[in-house]
């Protein structure tokens, strides 16, 4: 007796077995979309398959660990930690290239607010790409609004900042990404960002210097333009 369900195409046959991974990049290859570390790539990512990335990164961290001649069966501190590992890049600390952007109200700036808005200081929790070392520290964001400037909550600053910094990033490039994103939701007149940050890929191997920390800011708009409204923004600062 023949079964009635039909024969799997050869494209099917093929697809069987292959890495959710390579599935994923072929699709931003034809897409002619770039993958660096510090891009989101969640429009590329079909559903389901973020869990079946998850037991590719583990089976991968398995041979890491398996290479590092760490006895994964009879350590029983280590016995689970190719799958804690892989759950840490993929749903925490990596979260923000495989999570689309957190939905943003923005409501009209209804009372024409144009007084300078500092929020801060916000937390950064990342990661560097050149180690996967943390980058743990704060930002500070000042925002000069106009009168057709979207006006978004102040809980929202923190979620970008977290989306953005929730990759494998350089601090240098993070503060322009956060800062194109906060300036494309908002259309403020002026916009300012300092990070301050400490690199572990300093502090716990290379050099060990413990107590370095890199400040870097991008400003925008007026606040590039006006140096008074500059002062009046780094001075108003915490400790700056």
């Amino acid at each position: 007796m023949f079964s009635s369900t039909p024969a799997p195409s050869d494209a099917q046959a093929q697809a069987e077995g292959v890495p959710v991974s390579v599935k994923i990049r072929e699709r931003l290859k034809a897409a002619r979309k770039r993958f660096n570390a510090n891009d989101n790539i969640a429009d590329f990512i079909r559903p389901g398959e973020l869990e079946m990335l998850l037991d590719e990164v583990e089976a991968k961290m398995q041979g890491v660990l398996d290479s590092l001649v760490i006895d994964t069966v009879g350590d029983h501190n280590t016995q689970n930690t190719a799958r804690r590992v892989a759950k840490m890049y993929v749903n925490e600390v990596f979260k923000g290239r495989y999570a689309e952007p957190p939905t943003i109200t923005e409501f009209p700036n209804a009372e024409h607010l144009n007084e300078l808005m500092i929020v801060g200081p916000l937390t950064v929790r990342s990661a560097c790409s050149h180690h996967f070392c943390p980058v743990i520290g704060k930002i500070w964001i000042g925002i000069m609004p106009n009168e057709h400037t979207n006006v978004i909550g102040l809980s929202k600053y923190a979620r970008l900042v977290d989306w953005i910094m929730g990759r494998p990033q350089i601090q240098e490039e993070a503060v322009v990404q956060l800062a194109d994103l906060i300036m494309e939701k908002t259309q403020p007149d002026g916009l300012a960002v300092v990070m301050e940050a400490s690199h572990f890929c300093m502090s716990w191997r290379g050099v060990r210097e413990m107590d370095s920390k890199m400040i870097n800011s991008v400003m925008r708009g007026v606040f590039l333009k006006d140096s008074a409204l500059r002062r009046e923004f780094l001075s108003l600062i915490p400790g700056k």
